[in-house]
Order: C-alpha cells, then structure tokens, then sequence
C-alpha cells in the first residue's frame, strides 16, 4: 500500500504539520494528518507542554465563539432563518441547535440571578402576623386584633344560619395558634436562644391538627414504615426552605429561576411533538420539529437576556431619557416575542394565515399552560430537594 501524496496548492495545512514518514504509534498506519485514518487517534495527546494545550483550549473557544456571533443576529432577527438552513444542509457555519439552546439558557438565567432583584424584607405566604411576631406582646396584640374583628362579624352576622359557629370555631383557632407561638417565643427565651424563625402550619387531608414530623407525622397505613419516614423528612425540609424563603426573598427568586431553564430543557420534546402532531399532514421528520423546537426555545432566551440586560442599565443610568429609552426596548422585545414566534411558524411550515394563527393559538395556550405547571412542580420540587 503506498501512501498517497499532498499535492497542489489546495493541501491540506495540517498534513505539513506532519513529519514525512510518521506512522501512527497506535496501529502503525501512515499519518495523512493530525489523526490517524485507519484507528482515529489524534496525532496530539495530553503528554506534552502545557503551554500548548491552553493554545488549543483558547483556539477551540474562539472558533465556537465566531460561530455564536455568526449565529445570533439571525437568529434574533430572521424567523426561521435558521431551521430552514439546517434543514437546506448549511449547517458547519452555524452553532448546532442544542448547544445554541444550552448555551443561551445557561447565559440568560444566570445573568437573570445576578440582575433581577426581590424587593421587600421578606415573603408571607400565608401573611400570618402571629407566627411572625418576636415578642408575647406582639402576639398578643395581633391575638385581640382578630379576635376583635371576629367578634363584630359574629355580630353583624348572627341572623345569618351557621356562620356563627364558623366564626366561633375561627376565633378558637387563632387563640390556639397565638398560644402555641406564646410558648415558642417562652421556650426559646428560657434557653437564651433568639425567637425562633416562623413555622408554616401544616394540615394535611382532613387532620385539624398542624403537621408535626414528632408528635403528628403523616402516615400512610398501606405504605411501609420507611416510606412514611422519608415522606415525613421531605415535608420536614421542604417547611424549613419556605421558612428561609419567608425570611430572604431572594432564595425564592433563584429557585424559580433555576426551575425554568431545567423546565424548558424537558418540555422541550413534548413542543416538538406538539408540532408533529399539529403538522402531521406536512410528513416531517420529528427531528426536524425538534430543531425548530431548539431555535425557537433559544430565540426567547436571547431575547430575554437582552431584557434583562436593559433591565440592569435602566437600573444603572436612574432616571431621565435614558431610562425611558431602556423602557421603551423592554416592551418591543417582549413584543417581538409572540410576533417572531408566529412568524417563524409560518416561513417554516408555510401554511396559509389562517391555519398558521389557529394552529400557533392551540400551540401557544398548551405550551404556556405545560410550561406553567412544569415550572410551579419544579419549584415545589427544589423546596423539598434543596
């Protein structure tokens, strides 16, 4: 076998980067060029100078970043530009769908964490004013406030059949409550030890009394004992994460921003086949759908981060033209987001206008009402895994 030669100027540069005659030191074939034809080994490993090796990293990271740059104006500006290139064969030239997508959700949302900001000294999910008061007298004082209140609707009430025993029943509960929380506060001041942080009431099905991993956990009779263990310690982390959240806002915020992009990331398949199934007739491939499903997912990314980006400036510059400005470009980006949506599904799929807003209004609702509950079942989710 001999071996065939370079000739012209249209060369290959990396074959001169090749001694004459090297043979691959894995299967002993002829190099042609920085990896072996025959077995695939790289001509490089890692057993070389380090100076070197940071050279290829940087080289690598620049290629990908020319290819972003290349990718993103038509990507934010043309609708359906993209698929329709990958589709067409042109694809070396662009970042691939998924790292795009990847790329730019792991951008948007971390930018996100470090812009978007919670106002206000704490989050009450219930607004319950007894099991945050710090002193007896606070309590004390919220305690006759409702009762209070609870005793002029008992009056204003009381021809009314059954809704005195409810107020009744209510002002019961809020003198239980007050008490337990007298006895926290009692508690924690005998053994020198600050108020404790407030505890959610906990009632699960039909108990009346709060749930309580000690003396009323929740079991399960046809579970096993270790089953109703681990439930009870997840319902145990998941009140102490609310409670956190309830003292610092911003523990909330990051747990909703890290459930959206995980949420996008597995919804992402179900869109695709939402398509399928809306354009069954047009015989696509379903991985075709998956690519616009990736292109359109990563255009609301980029939008975003260009939201929250002139958020951040709007923040910085205060107040005056400036500041309306940015104003002014937050809400055409989150125009442009439905429209370039609807968009690009026509260029795509080139269906007429009619059937092309009827089909993105089904896909739409579905999708945001799936993207809804995906988010909230992540969020309770990271209460309990957090």
């Amino acid at each position: 076998m001999t071996e065939p030669s370079a000739t012209g100027a249209g060369a290959d540069a990396t074959v001169d980067a090749v001694a004459p005659g090297a043979t691959c030191q894995n299967c002993g074939a002829p190099l042609l060029g920085p990896h072996c034809y025959r077995c695939g080994q790289p001509v490089t490993g890692l057993v070389r100078h380090f100076t070197s090796i940071i050279g290829d990293f940087f080289d690598t990271v620049l290629n990908i970043d020319a290819r972003v740059f290349r990718t993103l104006w038509p990507l934010f500006s043309r609708p359906g530009y993209l698929s329709c290139e990958y589709f067409a064969g042109r694809r070396v030239r662009y970042v691939s769908p998924v790292r795009l997508f990847v790329f730019l959700s792991i951008v948007t949302f971390f930018i996100a964490r470090l812009t978007l900001s919670v106002t206000g000294d704490a989050i009450n999910f219930n607004d319950d004013s007894i099991a945050n008061a710090t002193t007896v007298t606070q309590v004390e004082a919220v305690r006759d406030k409702a009762l209070a209140k609870l005793s002029r609707d008992r009056v204003e009430s009381r021809d009314v059949p059954g809704v005195a025993a409810g107020l009744a029943s209510a002002q019961q509960a809020v003198r239980d409550k007050a008490q337990r929380r007298i006895d926290e506060l009692r508690a924690a001041a005998a053994r020198g030890e600050p108020p404790p942080m407030p505890k959610p009431d906990i009632t699960l099905f039909d108990n009346p009394k709060p749930w309580d991993a000690t003396t009323n956990p929740l079991t399960i009779q046809w579970l096993p004992a270790f089953a109703n263990r681990w439930i009870n310690t997840q319902i145990a982390h998941a009140s102490s994460n609310v409670s956190r959240m309830q003292q610092d806002p911003s523990l909330f915020k990051d747990a909703v921003l890290g459930a959206v992009p995980s949420t996008l990331f597995v919804l992402l398949p179900v869109f695709a086949l939402m398509l399928k199934v809306l354009y069954l007739f047009k015989r696509r491939l379903y991985m075709e759908h998956l690519i616009v499903a990736l292109h359109s997912h990563a255009f609301l990314c980029l939008t975003l981060l260009l939201a929250f980006l002139s958020m951040a400036l709007r923040d910085v510059v205060g107040n005056g033209v400036l500041h309306t400005l940015m104003g002014w470009i937050e809400g055409l980006l989150f125009a442009w987001m439905p429209i370039y949506l609807l968009l690009m599904q026509k260029h795509v799929y080139r269906q007429g206008w009619t059937m092309t807003v009827l089909k993105y209004c089904v896909l739409g609702f579905s999708y945001v009402m799936l993207l809804s509950f995906g988010a909230v079942f992540t969020v309770l989710a990271s209460l309990v895994w957090a």
